[in-house]
């Protein structure tokens, strides 16, 4: 009998190394925003009076809600690789539809909210149709849509906002109202410990964004949309009807558009041309930080969600600290740029 066997076997059944624990780096990558977020949180609920208690977090997530709607369906357009800047027009458009099918038209709430989503449709549609058929990039594509419908809605009442009661341009009145069922969409409460505290708007943006993660995410659907977006060529060569996908997810994001714009009109109960000016560059920025969020460096509806969040947030704080409005986009804008260079620097460094 050989005397070295018990070492041969000793050797055999070595251990394995432990893994190596994450660095502090991959830490910073993964969890940096969210610490930035909660950061955020803190401070303000330390220097400002109320920002920690419930129904100012209620009023922040209100704030956000249409745009972060808006930012989920930008995302499905990241996520196969484009992007969509006519989100806020077809937002404005679908809240100016909303108000002229019930005070001018005198039709019902199911028949403003059907004519708006088909609005989202439909753009949504051409979008992608523009974008895949006739070669358009889609910046270009989607900034066109972006002027096309800003002039579209003001053409009806040769530019002014729609309200009950309101002169016609042919000199009639205006007959119809917003039926009472149209504008619980937007100012509806749920009960939630204290009375009348979750509005309605907050609610859809929770469901619609749960539905868009898990599309996203654990559909055949919703990855191959991300196979897309990842390697368009290879994916068309695998058999994937790209323009098909690409098609979708531009209609996707105008029916998430349109659902933004009906909250809108139900919010304020009125047509008004000056609204959503903002809606563009916020969803925008809602989407862009997804990215950041847990280090995921790419598109995402859970990234995106956070991104709303902590614009609302960091908007919010703002105003309650009684900072100018005027230099609250340059300190939004100074502290996205921040926190997403140092996320994508360390992200780059990682990869290398």
């Amino acid at each position: 009998m050989d005397a070295r066997a018990p070492e041969t076997h000793r050797a055999e059944a070595a251990p394995e190394p432990p893994r190596r624990r994450a660095s502090a780096r991959e830490i910073a990558i993964r969890y940096g925003f969210i610490a930035l977020l909660v950061g955020l949180v803190v401070f303000f609920s330390a220097f400002t009076r109320g920002f920690a208690s419930p129904q100012a977090a209620v009023f922040i997530l209100q704030s956000v809600s249409i745009t972060g709607i808006l930012a989920l369906g930008v995302t499905a357009t990241l996520v196969v690789g484009g992007f969509d800047l006519s989100i806020g027009s077809i937002a404005t458009s679908s809240m100016m539809a909303a108000a002229y099918v019930m005070v001018v038209l005198e039709q019902d709430a199911m028949t403003a909210v059907l004519a708006c989503l088909a609005i989202g449709a439909l753009v949504g549609f051409v979008n992608g149709l523009i974008i895949c058929y006739m070669r358009v990039p889609d910046l270009l594509a989607t900034l066109g849509m972006m002027f096309l419908l800003i002039g579209l809605q003001r053409i009806p009442t040769e530019g002014r906002s729609i309200a009950a009661g309101m002169t016609l341009p042919d000199g009639s009145t205006a007959g119809g109202q917003f039926s009472q069922a149209f504008l619980a969409l937007g100012r509806h409460r749920f009960d939630l410990v204290i009375p009348n505290l979750v509005p309605s708007s907050v609610v859809v943006l929770v469901v619609l964004a749960v539905l868009i993660w898990f599309f996203l995410e654990y559909t055949r659907f919703g990855r191959m949309m991300y196979a897309v977006g990842s390697n368009a060529r290879a994916a068309e060569f695998a058999g994937a009807p790209v323009k098909a996908y690409k098609i979708w997810a531009y209609v996707i994001s105008g029916v998430f558009a349109s659902i933004g714009g009906i909250l809108l009109a139900a919010r304020l109960g009125r047509g008004d041309i000056a609204s959503g000016n903002n809606l563009l560059l916020d969803s925008v920025a809602a989407a862009l930080i997804g990215f950041a969020v847990l280090g995921a460096a790419k598109p995402n509806a859970f990234g995106t969600a956070i991104g709303a969040l902590f614009v609302g947030v960091l908007l919010q704080g703002l105003t309650m600290m009684n900072v100018p409005y005027y230099t609250q986009d340059f300190i939004k804008g100074a502290v996205l740029v921040i926190a997403l260079m140092f996320t994508f620097a360390l992200s780059g460094r990682a990869a290398r």
